[in-house]
């Protein structure tokens, strides 16, 4: 007798840390007062993406 199996996908995750790869980068751009300023808002950016990247592909 067959027997359903469920079938998921790590996009998600590996979407999660790749935009957590970036969001990392960004905070590390925290140098100077304006670049500080960029570093930021790219890490609060990409690290949201990676949020949303979970909310959307986890089963």
């Amino acid at each position: 007798m067959a027997t359903h199996t469920e079938s998921t996908t790590d996009k998600g995750v590996g979407l999660a840390l790749a935009l957590s790869a970036v969001a990392v980068l960004g905070a590390l751009l925290m140098v100077t007062d304006i670049e500080a300023a960029w570093g930021f808002a790219g890490a609060v950016l990409f690290s949201a993406l990676a949020v949303v990247a979970i909310h959307l592909y986890w089963d």
